[in-house]
């Protein structure tokens, strides 16, 4: 992989059988609400790994705290559960620690843009090589029903009864503005078009933001199925320049009749990683001898036990 590269190779050490999407299935079945738009990105994420040719170990999923967050322990690959807001933090670190895993950042509106805002500001500027899949219900789901940064303009929640008086945050001309090299917005209603998405993210060398509308069927009845469905317009169909990024704020920012959904920028950027040159020569740091003996390494986890 040369610098400034955008496409990864996700095809080594493929099986003799190539997998299907139920064998990312894990071993705990979701609990989320009948009809959540999170059930498509669960199943859209696990057609496009199988799609990919990818196998479970070279797979690490991340999230931090919310419905969408639960999602770790839906898929059949190594999975964190973390902190609130801080998927992005702890999927940098095992990025950086072995980048020839796959990263896989999860979340929702509120974890990613709220509370983890910061990180998603910084983790987009360094162009760390992870994809960030946030699924936007522009809801508080988890703690039934309050404004999230991305609720609209005077929504009535429990949290505001008489409607909002707050903007929502942009996420598509937000990853834009601060460095994000990939930025696409899906929809969970939009399935095989919401899988090659993933796929050109996964694929892509560096920080891939895909913002998928995921109705909250439960709390949020404003931003339904109804209201999506006669407003989404594929970039694709418009013949989209994804190198414009002045087009593809533009065309983020509307919110009304038409709502875009698709690849808006993608450029090549040299990730963190590869600008590091401890990182990019000798391999992933993961599979680097420590130079301790093993009386050294024993007192060190004595110590630490």
């Amino acid at each position: 992989m040369t610098v400034g590269d955008s496409t990864r190779d996700v095809t080594a050490d493929k099986p003799s059988t190539p997998l299907q999407a139920k064998d990312f299935k894990g071993q705990v079945d979701p609990d989320w609400c009948p009809g959540c738009g999170d059930f498509g990105v669960l199943k859209g994420l696990q057609k496009a790994c199988a799609e990919l040719g990818l196998l479970p170990h070279q797979i690490l999923t991340v999230s931090g705290i919310g419905c969408s967050s639960n999602l770790p322990g839906y898929v059949n690959a190594y999975g964190m559960h973390t902190l609130h807001g801080r998927p992005l933090a702890v999927a940098t670190g095992a990025q950086m620690a072995n980048h020839e895993l796959t990263v896989i950042a999860t979340g929702g509106d509120g974890d990613g843009y709220g509370i983890g805002g910061n990180h998603f500001v910084h983790t987009a500027r360094r162009n760390v090589d992870l994809t960030y899949i946030v699924m936007n219900n522009q809801i508080y789901g988890l703690t039934t029903g309050q404004i999230s940064p991305t609720s609209t303009k005077d929504m009535k929640t429990k949290s505001t009864p008489f409607g909002s008086v707050e903007l929502p945050i942009n996420p598509i001309t937000a990853a834009i503005m601060n460095g994000a090299t990939f930025v696409a917005r899906g929809y969970s209603g939009q399935g095989k078009h919401m899988v090659e998405l993933m796929k050109k993210a996964i694929q892509h060398k560096g920080f891939a933001l895909v913002d998928i509308f995921s109705p909250c069927v439960t709390f949020n009845h404003d931003n339904d199925y109804k209201f999506f469905k006669p407003r989404i317009k594929k970039l694709e169909d418009e013949g989209h320049d994804t190198s414009d990024w002045k087009t593809a704020c533009e065309k983020a920012m509307e919110w009304g009749d038409t709502i875009y959904i698709g690849l808006f920028l993608q450029k090549d950027q040299p990730t963190l990683s590869q600008l590091e040159p401890v990182l990019d020569e000798g391999g992933p740091l993961a599979y680097r001898p420590l130079g301790l003996s093993q009386e050294q390494s024993q007192r060190i986890l004595k110590r630490m036990m």
